[in-house]
């Protein structure tokens, strides 16, 4: 019985809020006050505008990092989410943050971004791929590739990948890099027979809660990638993905309404005393970000180290997705054939 007990509090913690998120056994909590100082370290966060996204850009700014570049699709936001950070943690803080727009479906931009980074900065420490398209219905990005995939995964090993020196070098001076990869729980929704084999398959129209899931089991497959094969080498590079939980966001606040008008409100009002705020759903992201010692995780709130689902346990699948990925973004854009430098690990 007392299995089963901590079985259901564990699944509580993870997802929920308020005090649900306080059920954790003692091995597995962690706070944003045991956050560490982040004193001279630099960090780049995707999304990190809003949402979970912003509550990694308060709580690093809050943890005293010296720079902070935020990638995100509205000007209007970012100036909303600096005005906060001034008002509540001091404008020296909001100073710190560089805004750069970008969207990530664009992997030509995310390319052009990814250089103006490296160009602005000596160093990187932290690299939070958060910024993801939600559970909605299914659409091509500009380059034919369908949207999920096209920003979800792809965007983000893009500009992982261009940023891959940088990264090396700050590893290279002794320090600790990590990388971290958004996932959720909801990789589990990915189709069973998912092989990542073609552009057609990708491409497909499943439904927006089976194309969002495996774009999330992509991202997954994507850090246990890096752990295989670029952290043997460099051993001061972590890369991980964490689940945040049922956050209280845009997406599960409105965008829901979009693949599921009337469903929708069962998870925008229904559950919504239940969610948690955006600091809460950030919390696993920190402890990826800033704590953990390891790489190949998967890190579930508040810091639970889960398997995952069978696939993305899958070793030959996370090789057959990224060897995909490769065939894809040369096809798109040609970069790899013209020697750009883009490089996976």
């Amino acid at each position: 019985m007392s299995s089963v007990i901590s079985g259901v509090q564990t699944t509580l913690s993870q997802n929920l809020g308020g005090v649900a998120h306080k059920l954790a056994p003692a091995d597995q909590q962690f706070s944003l006050d045991q956050v560490p100082d982040q004193s001279g370290k630099v960090a780049v966060v995707t999304g990190g505008s809003e949402g979970i996204g912003y509550g990694c850009t308060h709580t690093l700014l809050s943890k005293n990092i010296s720079k902070l570049f935020i990638l995100s699709l509205s000007k209007e936001i970012v100036d909303g989410a600096k005005k906060a950070i001034a008002d509540e943690l001091g404008q020296d803080k909001a100073d710190r943050t560089h805004w750069i727009q970008c969207d990530l479906s664009d992997w030509k931009r995310v390319t052009e971004v990814a250089k103006q980074i490296s160009d602005s900065t000596d160093r990187l420490d932290i690299l939070i791929n958060n910024a993801a398209r939600g559970i909605m219905t299914y659409q091509l990005a500009d380059n034919g590739v369908e949207l999920h995939m096209a920003i979800n995964l792809i965007g983000h090993v893009t500009l992982t990948s261009h940023l891959l020196p940088l990264l090396k070098k700050t590893a290279e001076k002794g320090d600790k890099v990590r990388i971290v990869n958004l996932a959720s729980n909801a990789h589990q929704n990915a189709p069973k027979d998912t092989k990542f084999e073609s552009l057609d398959e990708l491409n497909q129209d499943l439904g927006a809660m089976a194309q969002y899931g495996r774009s999330k089991l992509a991202d997954l497959l994507y850090a246990r990638y890096l752990a295989r094969h670029l952290t043997p080498a460099h051993p001061n590079i972590l890369a991980n993905a964490t689940h945040p939980g049922v956050v209280r966001t845009k997406q599960s606040e409105e965008l829901i309404h979009e693949p599921y008008p009337l469903a929708g409100y069962a998870m925008s009002t229904g559950m919504s005393p239940f969610k948690k705020d955006q600091f809460e759903g950030c919390v696993s992201t920190m402890f990826a970000a800033t704590t953990t010692e390891k790489a190949g995780q998967y890190i579930c709130p508040p810091a639970a180290i889960e398997p995952g689902s069978e696939l993305a346990q899958n070793e030959e699948l996370g090789e057959q997705l990224m060897k995909l990925t490769r065939e894809i973004v040369t096809q798109k854009t040609k970069a790899v054939e013209e020697g750009c430098p883009m490089k996976f690990y």
